[in-house]
């Protein structure tokens, strides 16, 4: 690691989640030093499977990790829409060798655990210049023009250069300088790994898949090696949610997935014990970066599942974070509006896409008739098309001309 800055204070990182350790990376391989402020007593990170885009394999590879990523991941070989209702095929998505060529990187599905634990490998190997703090409540940030001092929960002071504020859905540096609320969407998420011996033969498509259902979707997708799947289900909640998780009933399920065809009904019946989330995010914001003190993943924008890019954005904003402040050397003012500018717009399309997204995929009605024609005969180049502005990234572009000027 360079140590090239005059000030050795380090940047304070708010979270320990992935994109708290994203952030960390990106700022160590900068030469800065680092110190990971993280509520929870240890760590570490939680919950089930998810899929990593082309655009998330450019950053893990911008941040020295691609590699260990690409050793743990499951590749896949389309991805497949199917209808719930009468398990007709609505529509695949190749993931071979023609959308590798376009985008430059692979599609694949991975463990929560995986990519966090990439990222905290990654971090320790840099051997200096990084502390990890848990147990540590943010409570409140105070700043002036040469840097900042985070208090926690005890009371404690900890002076910084800058603060990061990687703090997740309910991040306290954003109620301190933003206040707005989350939007609970709703939407709930039952979550559950199994093993792939329990799994029906005539699913294990190597393959995302997702049934799509009136109010209602279920995905599935292989994970370690091929060993686990992880299935998901989505429903809308007929009842008040507030965010958060708790164990999940099967019988909540089956009650929402009732009118669903029989392989539907095959997979509900698997998982002997789900985790069950409701879902918020919140509407995009055009400012998120306040002095030395800035936002980014979940704490900048949080989104609903509906794209699987959550930890894709997170580690794109840690990588042109740490670029911003190469190009802007190190004065973190203008580096932090460069890396905001750069990032709100794109990080808005994919909020307000993700939740466009819940619509199509739980259509009903003639709404689901209009959705199942949509794609009937579209070449693949045409699918590519679509989303280049989503895969396409690199740390390459990701400080465009149009973003500084």
């Amino acid at each position: 690691m360079s140590t090239r800055h005059k000030d050795t204070r380090p940047v304070l990182v708010a979270g320990g989640g992935i994109g708290g350790l994203a952030a960390a990376l990106a700022l160590v391989r900068e030469g800065y030093h680092v110190k990971v402020i993280e509520q929870a007593a240890h760590i570490g990170e939680i919950g089930a499977g998810i899929q990593l885009s082309p655009n998330a394999f450019a950053a893990c590879d911008a941040l020295g990790v691609g590699e260990n990523l690409r050793a743990k991941a499951v590749y896949t070989e389309e991805m497949v829409m199917f209808d719930a209702l009468d398990a007709k095929r609505v529509a695949s998505i190749s993931l071979s060798d023609g959308f590798r060529n376009r985008f430059g990187n692979p599609y694949a599905v991975i463990h929560r655990a995986d990519i966090h634990g990439a990222l905290l490998e990654g971090v320790k190997a840099t051997t200096e210049g990084i502390e990890f703090l848990t147990s540590t409540k943010v409570v409140h940030i105070e700043q002036d023009e040469g840097g900042v001092t985070l208090i926690d929960a005890q009371g404690n002071r900890h002076e910084g250069q800058a603060v990061i504020g990687c703090d997740g859905v309910r991040s306290a540096v954003r109620q301190q300088y933003v206040g707005d609320s989350i939007r609970v969407s709703g939407h709930v998420v039952f979550r559950a790994v199994i093993d792939t011996a329990d799994f029906p033969e005539a699913l294990r498509f190597t393959a995302p898949c997702i049934w799509v259902g009136p109010n209602c979707h279920l995905v599935h997708y292989p994970l370690k090696g091929g060993d686990k799947f992880n299935i998901a289900v989505t429903f809308h909640s007929d009842q008040p949610e507030e965010w958060g998780s708790m164990d999940g009933d099967p019988a909540e399920v089956q009650r929402y997935f009732r009118s669903t065809c029989e392989q539907v009904q095959q997979l509900l019946r698997i998982p002997k014990a789900w985790k069950r989330y409701s879902t918020a995010d919140r509407n995009p914001i055009e400012q998120w970066t306040f002095g030395r003190a800035t936002l980014l993943g979940d704490a900048a924008h949080p989104m609903v599942q509906y794209l699987a890019q959550g930890a894709c954005m997170a580690c794109e904003d840690a990588v042109t974070l740490g670029l911003a402040l190469r190009r802007e050397e190190g004065d973190w003012p203008r580096a932090l509006a460069l890396y905001e500018r750069s990032r709100v717009a794109r990080t808005a399309r994919v909020v307000l896409s993700a939740r466009e997204m819940g619509r199509i995929y739980h259509a009903k009605g003639v709404e689901r008739l209009v959705r199942n024609s949509m794609w009937k005969g579209r070449p693949q180049e045409r699918f590519y098309d679509a989303l280049e502005w989503l895969y396409g990234w690199t740390a390459a572009n990701c400080l465009d001309d149009e973003a500084v000027a």
